[in-house]
């Protein structure tokens, strides 16, 4: 579905992804480890669009990605869950969501509140704020708000950054809820996540990295790998 071939990308002299090469598949939850300032969030990124690729190969479903700007990418199917959520001050829950109706344009408006009502299915505690404004949510209902947002598009791939970052330990539990849940629904993801034991217990498959290079990757379910994994990253 998503194949990296040899990516290299940039920031000005610095060189931060130096060969990256990865593979998700249809249906698969896929993590991205390793510690801080390997590289991670430029490869999320890089195959969103929001930076460009020096040299190599990004493919999404046979379609070279490389110098597609992140409007056409998304809209390609490729939805991204920034680190940082971006909710947009000024306008409530609902305003804030139905901004995700921008990456299907043309969409018959039917269908389109047939997705938000599902939404709201998903994130019943989102349909209880939905007249609040979203900058004054907490750091969990923001995330849940950011994931929603994206799943309003109806992706065919999400990039997810560090969703449970700086989250109390039962909003942790309830971000990966939502995340497990996606999985059981088909729906692919890349996943950043620092919570490594947690992120492997959704995925299916890993990759870690170390200075912009993929070092090792594994069998999320295979406790032989989970070992190796671990003891490469001291974690």
């Amino acid at each position: 579905m998503l194949e990296l071939d040899n990516v290299h990308t940039h920031y000005g002299l610095s060189h931060v992804l130096q060969g990256v090469n990865i593979k998700i598949n249809a249906g698969e939850v896929v993590t991205l480890v390793g510690r801080n300032g390997v590289g991670k969030t430029t490869t999320i990124k890089t195959i969103a669009g929001w930076v460009a690729p020096t040299s190599g190969s990004i493919r999404f479903n046979g379609t070279e990605l490389g110098g597609m700007n992140s409007d056409r990418i998304c809209r390609m199917g490729i939805g991204l869950v920034p680190e940082d959520r971006r909710i947009f001050p000024g306008l409530s829950v609902e305003e804030n969501l139905k901004l995700g109706f921008l990456q299907c344009p043309g969409r018959p408006a039917a269908e389109s509140n047939r997705i938000l009502e599902k939404t709201y299915e998903r994130f019943p505690r989102l349909k209880e704020r939905r007249p609040q404004m979203g900058t004054t949510l907490s750091g969990g209902e923001q995330q849940m708000l950011a994931i929603a947002r994206v799943l309003i598009g109806a992706p065919k791939l999400l990039l997810i950054d560090e969703p449970t970052e700086g989250l109390a330990p039962i909003i942790v539990d309830e971000i990966f809820d939502i995340l497990d849940g996606l999985r059981k629904d088909g729906i692919p993801i890349l996943l950043v996540e620092q919570n490594v034991h947690r992120a492997l217990d959704i995925s299916t498959r890993f990759y870690a990295l170390e200075r912009g290079a993929v070092i090792m990757q594994g069998a999320a379910a295979s406790a032989a790998d989970r070992t190796a994994l671990m003891d490469a990253i001291a974690v």
